[in-house]
């Protein structure tokens, strides 16, 4: 099986304060498997560390106000335009490109909302599934 896995969830340094979330059980989960590790936001050429990015009214923007939607939709169609043959897509909770279930509000205050980051909805309108990395236990 190949799956596409958030890097940041296999230990890659590349959230956006530039630190990980490393995620034992899904690297556990991908043993065994063709992974391929994926980071829109480094893709993207938005930089490690990076200010903290939300969806605001269906448009990629940072805390200081800067729109960076473009350069992170590009991103994510390369990953789907590359990739068409993945079985599975792992994803970072909570993150306005990973997200499989739910993302910040954008308003910057850690309020959730029920919703997909742009990578997520990127990948299951391409037919690909997608699970949230707290789900994998549950598997």
């Amino acid at each position: 099986m190949k799956i596409m896995v958030s890097a940041c969830l296999l230990g890659r340094n590349c959230k956006y304060n530039g630190g990980n979330n490393l995620d034992e059980k899904v690297c556990a989960f991908v043993q065994g498997h063709e992974v391929i590790p994926v980071c829109p936001e480094e893709l993207a050429g938005l930089g490690i560390p990076r200010v903290p990015m939300e969806i605001v009214n269906g448009v990629l923007i940072n805390k200081e106000g800067v729109v960076v939607d473009e350069p992170v939709r590009r991103a994510v169609s390369q990953i789907v335009a590359e990739h068409p043959d993945v079985d599975l897509a792992i994803l970072k909770s909570r993150s306005p490109t990973c997200g499989v279930k739910q993302v910040y509000d954008g308003t910057f205050s850690g309020v959730l909302v029920d919703g997909s980051g742009t990578l997520a909805q990127a990948l299951q309108e391409a037919g690909i599934p997608t699970l949230d990395a707290e789900e994998v236990e549950k598997v």
